[in-house]
């Protein structure tokens, strides 16, 4: 059976196990998203822009491994929630074991191919002249870290499934902490430069590792695996990656978007246009965080209380996710509304951004009150376990609507039909992801009987 902790999820009302969960993932990812923006800061004055280049260069593949591991993790702790609230402990701890083997396996792999081929991927991803030295330093002692990365973004997802949200917050927090104050160390005092931005982010992975490591094999963790349970399993590894290709094609559609984003709007604006989307990115990164966070704690409540078919608890998160998401979404909308050439200011003294800026940022926020609704609906998917639906809603907003749109709409409406997208994606979206929701409602969350 499983442990009082876990149960807590089919258990406590619903509006206080969802503020429990979704609070601590909202200030990690608010942490997180912190530490990426004072890094480039700190990289930025003490070694130069050429770091911050060099360090972009990198990024896309160390992001990718992390994606890895936050698919494997996702995929295989929606398995997780609803073995746990079934008491099929001996799944839970089979599926736990084969996410720590996949993540070794696919990542040790990655980084081999990754050192074996350093010179050509380096200029590959945009490391050329001046850049490809820093960046190579920099590439090479991240790359020996970014399995630990992975394995960090895979066990954090099993601590929330476990529903241990605070747990999983200081997870997130420990390697954004350590990588900020080993950055002061290394380049600020020790002069290491792009050797020392590296071993910074490296050890930091190290820390985080560490500590979930600790959870994991600590009286914490109600998942105490045996060597057994590392052993694959074909069925099991088939639903992991059924549902971790959801997180992995999202990541690509995004990688995909900023591709066509920059190349669009610097052909109708020039480098003015893609700094307005650089500064509309960053917003979205911190602005959403508390949406984000709904949505994340979420997905445990929702896995195990599917899994133990308790249908209209399902039924009372799905609604009471929403409800709470989309009042944030409220607050950030008014907010951009009211202050967006103040949040520009913040960036920037150039007159044309702060010129242009704001109303663009009007437009991208929109639609803001309403865009919980298709992240809560894609997600509900993803954590009973229907990969196909699951995936098909995640990549209607940026795949299916949006990509097109800002592909059609700036030929009739110059930049600002790339703005209009935004909204316009999230509104079609919405109405999608709602159509479907109401229908797996009314067809398949329907009151247990006695």
């Amino acid at each position: 059976m499983a442990s009082v902790n876990s149960r807590n999820l089919g258990e406590k009302p619903i509006s206080k196990l969802l503020i429990q969960q979704a609070a601590p993932a909202s200030i990690g990812i608010l942490v997180m998203s912190l530490n990426i923006l004072i890094d480039t800061v700190f990289v930025g004055n003490w070694i130069g822009s050429t770091a911050i280049a060099a360090i972009n260069v990198v990024l896309p593949v160390s992001f990718f491994i992390a994606a890895l591991g936050m698919a494997i993790g996702i995929g295989g702790s929606s398995i997780i929630s609803r073995a746990l609230g079934a008491e099929n402990r001996k799944n839970a701890l089979k599926t736990f074991g084969n996410q720590i083997s996949l993540t070794l396996i696919l990542t040790i792999g990655l980084v081999i191919i990754g050192l074996l081929f350093v010179n050509s991927l380096i200029p590959a991803f945009g490391g050329k002249g001046d850049i490809f030295e820093p960046a190579k330093i920099y590439y090479t002692i991240v790359l020996y870290g970014v399995p630990f990365l992975a394995l960090c973004m895979m066990g954090n997802t099993v601590i929330r499934a476990e529903g241990k949200p605070k747990f999983a917050m200081i997870a997130m927090i420990i390697p954004s902490v350590g990588n900020l104050l080993l950055d002061y160390i290394f380049i600020n005092q020790m002069n290491m430069g792009m050797m020392g931005a590296a071993w910074a982010t490296t050890i930091s992975y190290l820390f985080c590792f560490g500590y979930i490591l600790w959870f994991f094999i600590s009286k914490n963790s109600e998942l105490k695996i045996r060597w057994s349970d590392f052993g694959l399993n074909k069925t099991i590894l088939k639903e992991i990656g059924s549902l971790g290709f959801v997180t992995l094609s999202r990541q690509a559609v995004v990688s995909v978007i900023y591709l066509l984003m920059n190349n669009i709007l610097f052909d109708l604006g020039g480098e003015d246009a893609v700094a307005i989307y650089a500064i509309i990115g960053r917003m979205l990164m911190f602005a959403l965080f508390p949406v984000l966070g709904v949505t994340q704690g979420f997905l445990p409540i929702a896995g195990f209380n599917y899994g133990a078919e308790k249908f209209q608890r399902v039924h009372s998160s799905i609604k009471t996710a929403i409800l709470y998401a989309c009042g944030l979404g409220l607050i950030v909308f008014i907010g951009i509304m009211i202050f967006s050439e103040e949040i520009v200011r913040v960036f920037t003294q150039n007159p044309t951004i702060i010129a242009e800026t704001p109303n663009a940022m009007r437009w991208v926020f929109a639609a803001t009150p309403i865009v919980a609704i298709q992240l809560i609906g894609a997600a509900y998917f993803q954590a009973v376990g229907k990969a196909i639906p699951a995936l098909l809603l995640t990549l209607s907003r940026q795949g299916f609507f949006f990509i097109p749109l800002i592909l059609i709409l700036p030929r009739y409406f110059g930049e600002t039909g790339v703005w209009i997208s935004f909204p316009i994606a999230d509104l079609l979206s919405t109405l999608v992801t709602s159509y479907f929701l109401k229908r797996e409602i009314r067809l398949k969350l329907k009151p247990e009987t006695s």
